[in-house]
């Protein structure tokens, strides 16, 4: 029976005590209910209203990391059309598919858009190009992966190095995003493939108005599975997730929906994101990352105070200094320590 009060004003009402009675009426008895978090790092107050979940999200959409992405590169670098993609834009994208397909499955919706708002919030500047310089300069080190320096700024870097403090299940979910993760909850599933289908969607269609493909280009078993237009191919996947995971213990796509989806991507491996088009510029990004590495190295004195005083490596600490910043910045940083100023008598 969900919890009612006995007073029409609010008066005496425990708010939070209706949300826990509704998740436990409604959700999929597969879905992380709000109630059964595994908690913080550090306890808190809770908070009257919200759930934890709830705050994990507010938390995230009013940290400096989620304002940064606006300025993010996605695929395309630095594109002059207002109409491409973002790194924020993405993020958008990915929690309204994530969040739909968790409220058709009854899961756990505050906890998946918690995740999904949160998925890349330790993406490089300059997208893929960005964690491939800083891949090389932290081979020594392990190397570097955005879904681990996501987790990594949610839980040290943000907040001037005291980290959100998020649950359990939200850090699990980010650091599990990409393909190859295994998050716990069937919520941080639902980010995985909510950011497949958001990425390859979008990218096809900033690939069309950019010129670097055509609809026509399309391969035949996607659009023939999928639909021949951007709106009909997110559908027609998130529906068949939904279909294929409804009141089961699991959340995939069918066998074939899987497999068109693999072709999908491979198709967008060999056209667009390795397209001289599209790419020509990486390697200069590539360079400016390693030169910038190599100065703050050199000259640990430049790095923010917070990140100083980290307990990290050296090169750690370049590297959590170096994938924090926006496309940018970084430009502004790179000509401001390598690039001469003109001179002038005042």
């Amino acid at each position: 029976m969900i919890y009612s009060p006995n007073t029409d004003d609010g008066e005496g009402m425990d708010f939070k005590k209706v949300i826990y009675d509704l998740e436990a009426e409604y959700l999929s008895p597969y879905a992380c209910k709000s109630a059964d978090t595994k908690g913080r790092l550090h306890p808190i107050t809770p908070c009257e209203l919200r759930t934890d979940f709830q705050r994990d999200r507010d938390r995230i959409i009013h940290s400096k990391s989620f304002r940064r992405l606006k300025h993010k590169t996605q695929v395309f670098l630095a594109p002059e059309g207002d109409h491409y993609r973002t790194r924020l834009t993405h993020t958008l994208e990915v929690s309204q598919i994530a969040r739909g397909i968790a409220r058709a499955l009854r899961l756990n919706e505050d906890l998946t858009e918690a995740i999904a708002l949160g998925h890349d919030l330790g993406h490089t500047p300059f997208g893929h190009a960005g964690e491939r310089a800083l891949a090389r300069k932290m081979s020594d080190e392990g190397g570097f992966r955005h879904c681990k320096q996501s987790l990594r700024v949610v839980d040290v870097l943000e907040n001037d190095g005291k980290g959100l403090n998020l649950t359990y299940e939200v850090r699990d979910g980010i650091v599990n995003h990409t393909r190859h993760g295994h998050p716990s909850t069937l919520e941080g599933r639902v980010v995985c493939l909510s950011d497949q289908i958001a990425y390859l969607n979008h990218d096809v269609d900033d690939a069309i108005r950019g010129g670097v493909i055509s609809e026509r280009d399309l391969p035949e078993n996607v659009v023939k599975l999928f639909g021949d237009s951007h709106g009909k191919r997110i559908d027609s996947m998130i529906m068949d997730i939904i279909r294929h995971s409804y009141g089961k213990p699991f959340v995939d796509p069918s066998e074939r929906a899987a497999a068109v989806m693999e072709e999908f991507r491979d198709f967008m491996f060999a056209r667009v994101y390795s397209s001289p088009l599209a790419k020509s510029e990486e390697p200069k990004v590539e360079y400016m990352i390693s030169l910038l590495f190599d100065r703050f190295l050199a000259h640990p004195e430049q790095l923010p105070e917070y990140i100083r005083k980290s307990d990290a490596s050296d090169k750690q600490k370049v590297c959590d200094h170096l994938a924090t910043m926006s496309d940018t910045y970084l430009v502004r940083v790179f000509e401001d320590t390598f690039i001469p100023k003109g001179w002038a008598k005042l």
